[in-house]
């Protein structure tokens, strides 16, 4: 996503929500060199209306693997995810190239947002196979986003305007597809929903095969920190109302305490992780950008399953959950391993030095998963693990620091 030598740069504009927008403004690349290019307001409330959704497929997740469904419990939430995560994402990236932050563009931007909540109420039939309302608020989301790409390409010429044309095109192609995910039948659905979901993740690829659009690097690698911070906190505070839920109802504070302690490492150690390492220099161009920002998905929806976890094996510490303490653990520690391992993947590593700093997460991960066999107090032993990852990662980043100033 490398700007070519003619692409304007513009001077930089101020933070949204400083000022009152103009009626209407072109709608014109912004520069790949803005200095102090933050998130702005209109950004933040997006991620939060986003959250709601990913707090809603939360909740059908844990109502599955409480009662014994987690096979296709983890499907439905991958399908939902997909479709919350896709819409959020396409945003992100348009907005770090085109905000212009006009009347025009925050109204299609809130247009967006009313979508999302659409489809935040069909999760629940999404997760019967239903996915009428689901369909009905991504249709929303999706024509907004086509009128974005519209504005860019009435206002721009050449290869910026083909750019822009050909994701606005291939949007529309792919939500007509979508509509045939309503007349499938069950057992075909989930080949159904992974053609279309690779059909979806290859438009950016064809639109931008001769031309990459200016994303800003900075303000792309914040927008994804901030969707993550939102997601961990999603997570803190659905774990938080299950164990008061089961402290108040059935007065079972000492079996989880050691679930919301281990759960809180987890969550903190996960945050920690995640901003170790300065990702945004690792964004330089489209196979980078590409393969760090889809990867996301796997990390995003991992963070906001450990919330899920938690709340299964607080069900479950108390009797409402019809599975086993292993399986209960497991819905904790799978989740928390995959955390660490993509963000190991998709960034950490670039940053390690020597062979201990590079085996940090992985071999936490694996330690996380044996955690699963410690029965009762497996998710407090999956914290641990997490909390010492932090100090190992902490300390053997300071002896590479003073190694390096006494060399």
């Amino acid at each position: 996503m490398k700007s070519t030598p003619n692409t304007p740069h513009p001077a930089p504009r101020p933070h949204a929500g400083t000022r009152s927008p103009s009626p209407v403004r072109r709608m014109i690349e912004r520069g790949r060199d803005e200095e102090h290019r933050v998130a702005s307001s209109l950004e933040l409330f997006f991620d939060l209306c986003f959250v709601v959704a990913v707090a809603q497929g939360g909740v059908e997740l844990v109502h599955a693997v409480a009662e014994g469904h987690a096979g296709s419990g983890v499907i439905a939430y991958a399908r939902v995810f997909f479709a919350i995560w896709w819409a959020w994402m396409n945003f992100t990236w348009f907005a770090s190239a085109y905000d212009n932050d006009d009347v025009v563009y925050r109204v299609v931007t809130l247009v967006q947002i009313a979508g999302v909540l659409v489809l935040a109420a069909g999760v629940s039939k999404a997760f019967a196979d239903e996915f009428t309302v689901v369909w009905l608020g991504y249709l929303i989301m999706r024509l907004a986003m086509v009128a974005h790409w519209l504005r860019a390409a009435r206002a721009t010429s050449g290869a910026e305007r083909t750019v822009a044309l050909r994701y606005a095109g291939g949007v529309l192609l792919c939500q007509v597809g979508w509509l045939a995910l309503m007349f499938t039948p069950s057992g075909a659905q989930n080949w159904v929903f992974l053609a279309m979901a690779v059909l979806e993740m290859c438009v950016p690829v064809y639109a931008e095969r001769h031309r990459q659009t200016a994303w800003h690097a900075h303000h792309i690698a914040e927008r994804y920190g901030l969707f993550t911070i939102i997601v961990l906190g999603e997570t803190i505070a659905a774990a938080t109302v299950a164990v008061k839920s089961g402290v108040q109802e059935n007065d079972a504070l000492g079996d989880l305490l050691p679930i919301a302690a281990g759960g809180l490492l987890i969550v903190f150690a996960a945050w920690w992780i995640y901003f170790a390492v300065p990702f945004h220099d690792r964004l330089h161009d489209n196979g980078q950008a590409f393969l760090w920002g889809y990867g996301h998905y796997f990390i995003f929806a991992s963070a906001a399953a450990i919330g899920a976890g938690i709340e299964v094996a607080v069900e479950q510490a108390v009797g409402g959950a019809h599975l086993s303490t292993r399986a209960a653990s497991a819905a904790v520690t799978i989740p928390s391993a995959l955390f660490l391992l993509m963000v190991w993947a998709l960034h950490a590593r670039y940053f390690k030095v020597g062979v201990a700093q590079q085996l940090t997460l992985p071999v936490s991960a694996v330690l996380v998963l044996a955690a699963t066999f410690a029965g009762h107090w497996a998710v407090l032993t999956a914290g641990i693990v997490a909390a010492l990852t932090v100090a190992v990662g902490v300390t053997l980043s300071a002896r590479t620091v003073r190694a390096e100033q006494v060399g």
